[in-house]
């Protein structure tokens, strides 16, 4: 299917691995340049070497760090207009509630909340102006159905979901639409991790821990991020201008409402 995006500018924030990369890939293979950020030189090189490499030279980086109002200007001087903004930031470290402070909570809300508002409040005047615009925003499935050891990430990226619900109808009949992509697991680096954690916590093996969790996931197995990255393609597509303000589950089954 061509989505009829080729040719558009759009920022992929924290883009040199994981989600951030597969969507900034997928988007490439469409024929849209993007600018990929990350704070680290060699990782953020080697993602635009990738995906260039794959898609012809459609890449840019910029070293930015996305939290950082510093970070967040830096990426809108390396492009002023963009078309597609696709809001991402890493995760924070799973734990146990009683052991954050008020800096652990207000870094995540920074993060995982603040730092995509700043950057759709410094898009999306621009992107009704020309009449088309995609925000997507990548969050967790956690605000769906909460994981324990993610208490800081549940809560921020719940923050930023009810916020995006204030904001998303009204730019919708200038073509502009927002949407949260709410990955569940997704076989990247913080996958691991998150797995990891969960079975120290619950003095679990490893390996066993993981199989029990994929167990409960429809398809019975992690997603794959490139199986990520074509979702997000999609929602940054024309063909889905009539989709704005929902939460799209890339979960594999693993979600079990009806809502």
């Amino acid at each position: 299917m061509d989505l009829k995006i080729a040719g558009r500018k759009a920022i992929i924030c924290a883009s040199s691995k994981g989600l951030g990369k597969a969507c900034a890939m997928a988007l490439a293979m469409e024929g849209v340049d993007v600018w990929i950020s990350a704070r680290t030189a060699v990782t953020l090189s080697a993602a635009c070497d990738e995906i260039n490499a794959m898609a012809g030279g459609k890449a840019t980086a910029v070293i930015a760090d996305v939290t950082t109002q510093e970070g967040r200007t830096a990426l809108l001087e390396a492009c002023p207009a963009p078309d597609i903004l696709v809001n991402n930031a890493g995760g924070p470290a799973p734990g146990d509630f009683r052991d954050w402070d008020q800096k652990d909570w207000f870094e995540a809300i920074n993060n995982n909340m603040y730092s995509a508002i700043d950057m759709i409040k410094r898009c999306l005047d621009g992107m009704i102006e020309r009449r088309f615009g995609r925000i997507v925003n990548i969050t967790s499935v956690a605000v769906k159905a909460p994981v324990t050891v993610l208490g800081l990430s549940n809560g921020a990226r719940s923050g930023l979901t009810g916020f995006i619900s204030g904001i998303a109808r009204d730019p919708a009949q200038y073509n502009v639409t927002i949407n949260n992509l709410l990955p569940g697991y997704i076989a990247t680096d913080r996958m691991w991790s998150v797995l990891e954690a969960g079975a120290r916590q619950s003095a679990s093996d490893p390996e066993a821990f993981q199989q029990a969790l994929f167990s409960k996931i429809g398809a019975k197995r992690p997603g794959e991020p490139d199986e990520f990255g074509a979702t997000c393609a999609f929602l940054c597509s024309q063909q889905a201008a009539y989709i704005t303000a929902q939460n799209v589950l890339m979960d594999g089954g693993l979600y079990p409402g009806t809502f």
